[in-house]
């Protein structure tokens, strides 16, 4: 007789089997959600070509009372957005992977105001941090004074020093903890939707990572895949899935450009978030995508970006740091996906700007993705991760995102066709081929 821990055990085996088996099957059209804004009559004509192309059921278009500009409130977003959409999503039958927001859709939420004690608590660390900030500036002072001295004086400065820096860094800590900093991209806060309240000053590890721990999932409401048919004009966004659906038919083909800085990335040191781990993810990519998909790949690891008129015939392509400086470097080909690690490169895609999602989009590509406001670094994909699982041609665009997207409720929206899949028809690799990155580092929430 089995005992009952035995069956537990097989339970839980059972369980994560068919999480697995869910997860690796094909989006089908039906299970994506098209949300437009009943305000804009330009968004109901970019859904409508969207479910006509892909041919989503008409009744999965969710037509909201939305602001027409690019940035709604969180008054705003949790009664007009969030709210409808959750008890849309919660009186269907069959729950919908993807939620697919068209252009019209307000791309950004506002924060959340402090409350009194909040702003007093911030207002007395940061008052704590000056204080310090004098004191560490004195002792460092010092122990230059008292270096050529030696002795029992050094010493004292040395350990009034290290003191002070211990002081600073917890300041900081406190202060990360304090600070608000809960303005989100509509797209990733509503991955979330029909989770219940959840902490909104930071941000929440992604579930969906392929990475991520069961301890994220369990006990946990569905977390849905979210992608953004957007741009400049309704005419370019109707044109990423017109694309999408072209390529896909033939696969996507052409060169790849990556724009790596020459960081040195140290393992024993660096946490795998930091700007030298996401140096070495570029190098990776270039790696992976050169000797396993034998791809033709140009990689330039020096700290300037792209020049003008770079390279030609670009199907992929991954590079930094060029903040709200689009360089026009490359020249695209049709369904090419391509997107620069920078802060606030989604700020705007309607309003003629130098950030680099709206630029890239008017230069004829077909995928990017790009952060609202300031997203931290580990606020993007790995490159080496995205990229890898793209060629693979076993995932969908949203797939391969919400797969390597590292956290939830925060800056980053991806824009493009959820369903294209560029490499369907020409796989390049096994997606088993594609490593954690950089080597060597963990998940975020591990």
């Amino acid at each position: 007789m089995k005992s009952v821990w035995w069956l537990l055990q097989q339970s839980a085996l059972l369980a994560v089997s068919l999480y697995q088996a869910e997860q690796l099957r094909a989006i089908e059209p039906g299970e994506v959600l098209v949300v437009a804004n009943r305000n804009l009559p330009d968004s109901l004509e970019v859904a409508r070509h969207y479910c006509q192309l892909r041919q989503v059921p008409d009744a999965n278009i969710v037509v909201l009372d939305l602001p027409t500009g690019e940035e709604m409130t969180r008054e705003q977003f949790n009664i007009q957005l969030r709210g409808p959409l959750r008890s849309e999503l919660q009186r269907r039958m069959t729950l919908p992977k993807v939620l697919l927001f068209v252009y019209g859709v307000p791309l950004r939420v506002g924060g959340i105001d402090y409350t009194e004690s909040e702003k007093a608590a911030v207002a007395k660390i940061q008052k704590d941090i000056g204080i310090t900030q004098k004191r560490l500036e004195n002792a460092v002072k010092q122990v230059k004074e008292l270096q050529e001295q030696g002795g029992l004086e050094l010493q004292a400065a040395q350990q009034e020093l290290k003191k002070a820096q211990s002081t600073m860094a917890e300041l900081r800590r406190q202060e990360k903890r304090l600070i608000n900093m809960s303005q989100a991209a509509v797209d990733n806060e509503m991955m979330l939707v029909l989770w219940e309240p959840y902490e909104l000053k930071l941000f929440q590890p992604n579930p969906l990572h392929f990475r991520a721990p069961e301890r994220l999932r369990q006990g946990k409401p569905p977390v849905m895949m979210t992608a953004r048919l957007d741009g400049p004009t309704p005419a370019i966004a109707k044109r990423l899935v017109d694309d999408a659906i072209q390529v896909e038919a033939r696969g996507l083909s052409g060169k790849v450009y990556i724009d790596a800085r020459g960081l040195k990335f140290d393992p024993k040191k660096d946490d795998g978030y930091n700007y030298a781990a996401y140096d070495e993810s570029f190098r990776e990519t270039a790696q992976l995508l050169r000797d396993i998909a034998k791809m033709d790949v140009i990689l330039d690891d020096k700290p300037e970006t792209f020049p003008l008129n770079f390279g030609k015939d670009c199907a992929l392509y991954g590079g930094w740091y060029s903040h709200a400086k689009f360089i026009d470097s490359l020249d695209f080909v049709q369904g090419a996906v391509a997107w620069h690690l920078a802060s606030s490169e989604a700020v705007t895609l309607r309003r003629p700007s130098g950030q680099w999602c709206h630029n890239l989009l008017k230069r004829g590509v077909c995928a990017t993705l790009g952060p609202v406001a300031e997203p931290f670094t580990a606020g993007f994909p790995k490159p080496e991760e995205f990229f890898g699982f793209l060629v693979s041609g076993e995932f969908t665009l949203v797939e391969c995102y919400a797969r390597t997207l590292n956290l939830t409720s925060w800056m980053c929206t991806l824009i493009g066709d959820p369903l294209y899949n560029p490499y369907k028809a020409s796989p390049k690799l096994k997606s088993s081929q594609v490593w954690p990155s950089p080597k060597f580092s963990k998940f975020l929430a591990e």
